[in-house]
């Protein structure tokens, strides 16, 4: 099996940021990152806390997008979204992944 090395990024924002559509437009038309997942939590807390039921009609939850990519593609995608979102806000860290 081969491998090569990727960079793994993480970034945390809410639904009421309005943000998710920016991001993940500019992951895919102008940083080319090959794949981005989105993924919605239930309940979460940070500067405040996000909770959900059945019953909620407005939903303000946590979201959490994902991607990963060679770190040359990483590297001006996250300093462009670190000017979007708080920077405690973003994670990475090195990875492999199979060719």
């Amino acid at each position: 099996m081969k491998y090569t090395d990727v960079t793994v990024v993480r970034i945390y924002i809410t639904e009421s940021s309005k943000l998710l559509e920016k991001i993940v437009d500019y992951l895919k038309n102008e940083a080319k990152i090959s794949g981005v997942s989105v993924f919605r939590a239930i309940s979460g807390f940070g500067d405040t806390v996000h909770n959900s039921s059945l019953i909620d009609l407005s939903i303000n939850l946590p979201l959490v997008i994902e991607f990963f990519d060679k770190k040359n593609k990483v590297k001006p995608a996250v300093k462009y979204i670190s000017s979007l979102v708080k920077p405690e806000h973003i994670i990475f860290w090195d990875a492999q992944s199979v060719i």
